[in-house]
């Protein structure tokens, strides 16, 4: 339990690094776009162009962010094979705080006293389910979920991106939704995984949870750089934790076997619900303090300051605001 839940807070550590720093390299591709007057930024809907994404995953910022990215993956796949997923899942998802923290020192955001006191929140749930937690089930699972696992994998990050290109600058949270189911799934396709242990390579190369965490982790980096692109990185984030906790959380309990300390299954189910609803509160004044800055900023020709996550767009041209929606 103790190895499991270090692996947990390292996978954690490296996850939220790598958000800000590649929150940090989308804000400074925008920028170049904006300066360039490129019209290929952004589709007709106002979502970043795939051009675009591309151009902000090629800097060194981003580049560092998602090598620290498949550090946390491989850290956090350990994880998840040694504790119950509603324990794993819930740690790794505690990256949001360390999100927060430097996106204060990185990106100049100030953050609000609601958005302080959701964080708090978050990490009083975690100290609820370290203390409920029991033994992970077996994670011995028919075939056909895993088929199941794949289909829906492609089904979330297939019509994600769809909707997030149609949707355009109204995705960030619905991105960082989508992002955390991929995630999820991600989570869930490491613990049914075949073939792992004993190892034996034909069982691994023929089980479809392998492509289905191929699927899920790339679409949902992919998603979240979107979510990243237009929107708060607080905001974004907590959307993520949210679909990346709940329904692995349901699914290890309900199909894999997972179970609570005997006694302390209230705790535990306290302890996720609260997890949750700090990281929805965290999400909410995220993006509402985005929205406030967009509204009073308007077309200023010079940067003005604002407050909460706002200061994301302080120092943005706002020619890259109105135009880009990037970094906003």
């Amino acid at each position: 339990m103790i190895i499991g839940l270090l692996t947990a807070v390292a996978a954690s550590a490296c996850y939220g690094t790598g958000s800000v720093l590649q929150a940090v390299g989308s804000r400074k591709s925008a920028h170049r776009e904006a300066a360039s007057d490129s019209t290929t930024g952004v589709t007709q809907h106002g979502g970043p162009s795939l051009s675009s994404t591309a151009k902000a995953a090629v800097t060194w910022e981003f580049m560092v962010g998602t090598v620290l990215d498949f550090i946390g993956f491989g850290l956090g796949a350990l994880a998840a094979r040694l504790l119950p997923l509603f324990l794993s899942q819930t740690v790794i998802s505690a990256n949001l705080v360390i999100t927060a923290m430097l996106s204060v020192k990185l990106l100049g955001i100030r953050l609000t006293r609601p958005e302080w006191a959701s964080i708090a929140v978050v990490c009083s749930a975690l100290v609820l389910l370290a203390t409920a937690a029991g033994p992970e089930g077996s994670g011995h699972t028919p075939i056909d979920g895993h088929w199941w696992l794949l289909a829906a994998s492609v089904a979330v990050i297939g019509g994600g991106t769809l909707i997030v290109r149609l949707l355009g600058e109204r995705a960030a949270i619905f991105a960082g939704l989508l992002s955390g189911l991929g995630f999820g799934a991600l989570g869930v396709g490491v613990r049914i995984l075949n073939g792992i242990d004993p190892f034996h390579l034909p069982s691994l190369l023929g089980d479809p949870a392998l492509y289905a965490i191929l699927v899920a982790g790339i679409g949902g980096m992919y998603l979240h750089t979107v979510a990243l692109q237009i929107g708060s990185v607080n905001g974004a984030t907590a959307a993520l934790v949210v679909g990346e906790t709940v329904v692995p959380g349901i699914l290890g309990v309900l199909w894999l076997g997972d179970s609570s300390r005997p006694g302390f299954a209230w705790v535990a189910i306290l302890g996720f619900v609260v997890a949750v609803a700090g990281a929805v509160a965290v999400a909410w004044f995220g993006e509402s303090d985005a929205h406030t800055a967009s509204a009073t900023t308007g077309e200023a020709s010079t940067p003005a300051p604002a407050s909460g996550d706002a200061v994301e767009t302080a120092g943005q041209p706002a020619r890259s605001r109105s135009r880009m929606r990037v970094g906003s």
